[in-house]
């Protein structure tokens, strides 16, 4: 028996009931469900007959229990229909399982345009596009949202500053759905509902194109990368909307909560939704504006299969729908400027004279003038622009001390033959999380009590990096006047304020200054810039220009001091230049061959299923295959093949790519993992 065609189980007839069998529905008796498997040869709809007792309950969207291959499965109604195949016999619904339609026909075309792209299976992306159910939420009287307080009209000067913002807040209050992106800059003159420095620009800029959005009588979502970033925009919106005018979508907020917020946007109770990745898929009905801060951060990645960025399911979400979409951030990845270059988003900029009032004051440690000035340059680890930065920056607010690593001493080397200090057990990193205390593996937590370095003998260590903590505590004794603050992301703080004040965090966990950083210095930046990827530079520079957007402006005395050598990163953050270095970025990559000037795909398993995987691919010529590599694991050899393909060939390679999992799976195969454009393993 095939157990992938249940149509063909023992049922009944829909066009004649089996005598004695259950009554079928008199209008539309047909179900079309979408099963909740993982399984991808089973990634396909199904027919089931809707009986007359589950007649109302059974409509487009909720969720039902079938009957399937011998098993009960879950699966969501995409449509009723009025027929099936002829001659076809259908097994009945077996329930249903809530009359709440969770699965919107606009959300599902955008889960099987997301499945379609990242060659996965659209079970996977409704996985995440739908929370899981909440029965006594369903059962909860229905909460009183309200409308969106008009805005003001001058919170939309944040957007009109820019060239081009004008105008697109004209066509979003025209109900028409253009696309920008836009490279923010701090400081911009805005009235603040929450007083955040110069960090609050980029809340008044999404805010004024909700605004515009909304008075258009359409609806917004704003998609953020974590939950600091939502909790931001949530102050913000409740200022400016009011707190009952939008749903907050994410995680972290529990399943409750998240199911009640979600139901406010499926029923239509809510026009604006804001919350993390998987609010790129809230039912808003009539969405005229998609709006995603961040692009560039790895969080907006979904890291279970298909691993959907939601940068692209916005992209998706923009064409299928017909809304506007503003992809914002104080920096611009290079996906975001290859939208501006095609032609496809506009660019919304800052005007050159504009941006340099705005902006802070730039240093760079290793400008000429600075080396001169500084021959203790090349072993300081706060150099003495940083610190006379520092020194005076004090005086006037408080001070923002950024570094690589978080903990006391997060990596050790032997003093003699510098060679990583590893554990004796599990051979995993050693690390100090105490002044005093014993060296212990991060991997196994051992401690290890006299130690001896393997390559020489030699039972000295030292600092390979400093984290946090530490460098907290040489700041202390450098500025013994100063109230020292750590931030980091187990120790994480919103907000600081008054003078005196030096914090001292790990990237993106900074706290907001009320009144703006009088100074910012970000340390560390050759050892960030020295990890081994393809992403390295850009996310250093994005995390350059975060850091810095806290700061005052330069006419308020804000300075921001880079310690790092010179390279096209400094350059294009002492330029503040976000945009022409993305352009330089997708420049050498078209020439290199490398995403996003193309796209990619990676496909890694047992190291004979994966050869004979992409062996049988028929994929156009001018797809590059790189590989096998070897993975070495404990139990098994596993080899990892790269696939870099036009996007002018994307839709083919990726249809082959699901194809060939299908056929794997069907004929249970050795399982082998695809991830379309995770060029994060590269």
């Amino acid at each position: 028996m095939d157990v992938s065609q249940p149509s063909l189980l023992q049922g009944f007839d829909v066009s004649r009931p089996a005598p004695g069998g259950p009554r079928l529905a008199e209008h539309l008796p047909v179900a079309r469900v979408l099963l909740e498997t993982p399984v991808p040869h089973l990634d396909q709809l199904y027919d089931y007959a809707v009986t007359a007792e589950l007649d109302e309950q059974a409509v487009a969207g909720t969720r039902v229990r079938v009957r399937f291959g011998g098993q009960e499965l879950g699966g969501f109604i995409t449509e009723r229909r009025a027929e099936t195949d002829a001659g076809v016999k259908l097994q009945p619904l077996h329930k249903v399982v809530s009359p709440e339609p969770v699965l919107s026909a606009h959300v599902l075309a955008l889960c099987q345009a997301v499945a379609a792209r990242y060659a996965g299976v659209v079970s996977d992306v409704v996985r995440a596009a739908v929370p899981p159910r909440m029965a006594r939420v369903e059962k909860e009287e229905r909460p009183a949202w309200g409308e969106p307080a008009p805005a003001p009209e001058a919170t939309a000067e944040s957007l009109a500053a820019y060239d081009g913002g004008t105008a697109f807040l004209g066509e979003l209050a025209g109900g028409a759905a253009p696309r920008a992106v836009i490279t923010l800059a701090p400081n911009v003159p805005a009235p603040q509902p929450a007083g955040d420095g110069g960090g609050a620009a980029w809340l008044q800029a999404i805010a004024s194109a909700v605004a515009a959005a909304v008075a258009a009588g359409r609806g917004a979502v704003v998609v953020a990368p974590d939950q600091r970033d939502v909790d931001r925009l949530c102050e913000f919106f409740d200022a400016v909307f009011g707190a009952t005018a939008y749903a907050r979508l994410t995680a972290d907020d529990g399943a409750t909560a998240r199911y009640r917020n979600f139901l406010a946007v499926s029923r239509g109770d809510v026009r604006i939704a804001v919350g993390t990745r998987s609010a790129a898929f809230a039912p808003v009905a009539d969405l005229g504006l998609a709006v995603l801060w961040e692009d560039h951060d790895t969080s907006h990645a979904e890291p279970r299969s298909p691993y959907q960025h939601a940068r692209e399911i916005l992209l998706l979400r923009s064409e299928l729908e017909g809304c506007g979409l503003l992809i914002a951030g104080w920096s611009r990845s290079p996906e975001a400027h290859r939208l501006v270059l095609t032609g496809w988003a506009r660019e919304l900029k800052l005007p050159r004279p504009v941006l340099r009032r705005r902006a802070p004051r730039v240093l760079a440690t290793s400008d000429s003038y600075e080396v001169e000035r500084d021959p203790t340059l090349h072993a300081a680890r706060l150099p003495r622009a940083a610190w006379q930065a520092a020194h005076d920056g004090l005086a006037r607010g408080p001070v923002l001390v950024q570094v690589a690593r978080t903990g006391f001493i997060p990596a050790l080397r032997c003093e003699r033959c510098r060679e990583p200090a590893r554990c004796l057990d599990c051979n995993g990193p050693l690390e100090l999380g105490s002044r005093g205390a014993a060296p212990r593996c991060r991997w196994c937590g051992t401690f290890a009590h006299g130690w001896a370095c393997l390559s020489c003998g030699f039972q000295r260590l030292r600092a390979s990096s400093i984290g946090a903590d530490r460098t907290a505590e040489e700041l202390g004794r450098a500025f013994p006047q100063a109230r020292v603050v750590s931030a980091t992301g187990a120790n994480p703080r919103a907000s600081v304020s008054g003078s005196g004040v030096l914090v001292v965090a790990t990237p993106g966990a900074e706290p907001v200054a009320v009144d703006g950083y009088a100074a910012v210095l970000l340390l560390d930046g050759d050892r960030m810039l020295a990890r081994d990827s393809l992403r390295t530079a850009e996310e250093v520079l994005h995390r350059w220009f975060a850091a810095a957007a806290l700061g005052r402006a330069r006419d308020d005395g804000g300075v921001v001091v880079a310690t790092a050598a010179e390279s096209e990163v400094l350059r294009a953050f002492v330029r503040w230049d976000a945009p022409g270095f993305a352009e330089r970025e997708l420049v050498e990559r078209r020439e290199l061959g490398l995403p996003p000037a193309v796209r990619s795909a990676v496909v890694t398993g047992p190291s004979a299923a994966a050869d004979a995987f992409v062996g049988a691919l028929e994929l156009p010529a001018e797809v590059r295959r790189i590989g096998p590599v070897i993975l070495e694991e404990e139990e098994t050899v596993k080899h990892r093949w790269l696939l870099f393909f036009r996007h002018a060939d994307g839709a083919a390679v990726t249809g082959r790519l699901r194809e060939a999992k299908a056929v794997s799976s069907a004929n249970r195969e050795p399982i082998v993992n695809v991830r379309v454009d995770g060029d994060t393993q590269l």
